[in-house]
């Protein structure tokens, strides 16, 4: 049994225990932790490896939620991107956003019937007027503490000269700013790191799931060794996300309060796309009335995204349907570029966790959250969070961690807005001589993949890596050394927890097979694997990619 599941099993009893180790569990274990409760977060997987890891990649206000009248949620969102750009700069950054527009009034009619009834019926375009009174609204709540620059307007002309690969048809672009977020499972794992350093009684562990409930707690199972033990607890929290009703049905418990739709991307290396892009997100409606978006990102183009009926069962995977469905999107909106799947580097999907909505259009359900608690006399309650999304987690774990501290009869002691995260503490304004300066061992290469990744915490890292021999690899992406720091200090259990969310390499098409063994075989001695457990660990992460769509063929140049 690994030593942090031994510790976690040795404890017999905490405060609190949180289900779930997406991006919403662990900011609630990162509250909680502030205010010095005692508190243990269990994931079954990896952490950060389900909803969270199947965005965007956007930090956003929610223009469109203005649409739905969630007025509230768009002020709470503005409000936390603009902290998220203060506080992690070095994962989230300024995003220009552009609009293209078709045409001048449409949708003026059909707006209000969408706003009060929040069906979609047919499609209908919004025009530049209906998204005009949408930006001045967005601006207006964006207004505090700006962190990103009014929207503005352009006419046929001028959008031309910006994006000159634009649909000709197009006859106005709107461009206004949100954030978007480079690497949002390492920026998850800096808030558990940060969660974890901030008090000795809090402690997290994957690949470990709550089978069930006792009369003083949890009922926990090591994926790893199959070990079961006990867990006594004052109050638990169910963070699983679409997965809330199935865990809450592990726990003895009926509930009908999820009901998440999927949503999947496609990663493309198409230099030609990303040109076109001119450095900027596209988002807007295709013809189904679905909003969607191409994003540049570093040298790779991001499309998405899908909205569909999903069993949180089952695996979500993204279909040849969804591909074709972005294909034809591309088309519509840059008409003269061809993109087909050779293209393609990475492909993904995640459930949303939405909350139970019947017939409501998908594009209506609210993305707010809601704490919904069952009592149980004389046993710990089971707090069961409905919806989140990435942009407002650290709310939430307030929030959450709030309603926690009020079963306990705990203070609040602190706060975490504007608190910087992780690698975002003392953030240089010239990164360059920063980097000079803390990282003088490193080639300048070197220097650059380490900041990228780490931020300000790069300095700390290359202390470790310059205390002895080191061999880097994959053209300078990793070194030896440096995987085991990662396995050490980031809770590294597979060669894929490295893969797909400690780097970037799957995600941007950087791995081939060659490379999985590579890895595979550097990264055994921090990790205490035998031939045949590299053996099963390479096995394992093909496959993995390969459900991805990666190409395991040459692998292109490495980077971060």
């Amino acid at each position: 049994m690994r030593d942090e599941v031994r510790a976690v099993a040795d404890l017999g009893r905490t405060r609190v225990v949180i289900v779930g180790g997406g991006i919403n569990g662990i900011a609630t274990l990162r509250d909680l932790a502030l205010q010095g409760v005692d508190v243990v977060l269990v994931e079954r997987a990896d952490f950060a490896s389900g909803a969270t890891a199947a965005s965007s990649h956007m930090i956003h206000g929610g223009i469109r939620y203005l649409e739905n009248g969630e007025f509230r949620l768009v002020r709470e969102s503005v409000r936390e991107r603009n902290d998220l750009l203060r506080t992690a700069p070095h994962f989230v950054r300024p995003l220009q956003t552009t609009i293209p527009i078709y045409s001048t009034f449409s949708g003026i009619l059909a707006a209000p019937l969408r706003f009060l009834t929040h069906r979609s019926g047919r499609p209908r375009e919004r025009g530049a007027f209906l998204i005009k009174v949408g930006l001045v609204v967005y601006d207006f709540f964006s207004r505090g503490g700006r962190e990103v620059p009014k929207h503005r307007f352009a006419g046929r002309r001028r959008t031309r000269e910006l994006l000159p690969e634009l649909d000709p048809r197009v006859k106005y672009s709107a461009t206004y700013f949100d954030a978007g977020v480079r690497d949002p499972e390492r920026l998850a794992i800096d808030v558990l790191l940060d969660g974890l350093a901030a008090h000795p009684g809090a402690h997290a562990v994957n690949y470990v799931e709550a089978i069930g409930l006792t009369d003083t707690g949890v009922r926990l199972r090591d994926r790893e060794s199959g070990h079961e033990f006990e867990l006594g607890a004052d109050v638990v929290v169910n963070a699983t996300g679409p997965w809330a009703d199935l865990t809450n049905g592990a726990f003895g418990m009926a509930t009908r309060l999820t009901e998440g739709t999927k949503g999947s991307h496609i990663v493309l290396d198409h230099p030609e796309l990303l040109a076109a892009t001119g450095g900027r997100e596209i988002f807007f409606e295709h013809e189904d009335g679905r909003i969607v978006l191409i994003y540049p990102l570093r040298d790779r183009v991001l499309v998405g995204t899908t909205d569909l009926a999903a069993d949180p069962a089952e695996p979500a995977v993204c279909t040849e349907d969804e591909v074709d469905y972005f294909f034809a999107l591309v088309r519509h909106v840059f008409p003269g570029i061809d993109v087909d799947r050779s293209s393609i580097v990475y492909r993904f999907s995640g459930i949303r966790p939405l909350p139970r909505h019947g017939d409501l259009a998908p594009g209506f359900v609210s993305r707010d959250y809601r704490v919904e608690i069952a009592e149980r006399p004389g046993r710990a309650p089971v707090l069961t969070l409905v919806g989140g999304k990435w942009t407002t987690f650290r709310a939430l774990g307030e929030s959450l961690s709030d309603k926690v501290l009020a079963r306990l009869g705990a203070p609040r002691v602190a706060g975490t807005l504007g608190r910087p995260i992780g690698g975002g503490r003392d953030f240089p304004a010239d990164r360059e001589t920063w980097m000079a300066q803390h990282l003088p061992g490193q080639t300048a290469e070197r220097r650059a993949v380490l900041f990228e990744r780490y931020g300000t915490r790069a300095a700390a890292v290359a202390a470790e890596l310059e205390s002895g021999p080191d061999e880097v690899l994959l053209g300078g992406a990793l070194s030896r050394r440096e995987l085991g720091v990662i396995a050490r200090s980031e809770r590294v259990v597979h060669l894929a927890d490295l893969i797909f969310r400690r780097t970037d390499l799957a995600f941007a098409g950087r791995v081939d097979a060659e490379a999985v063994a590579v890895l595979a075989a550097a990264l055994a001695p921090a990790l205490g694997w035998d031939r045949a457990r590299i053996g099963r660990e390479v096995d394992d992460c093909l496959r993995a990619l390969g459900v991805h769509g990666a190409d395991l063929g040459p692998m292109a140049p490495a980077s971060r």
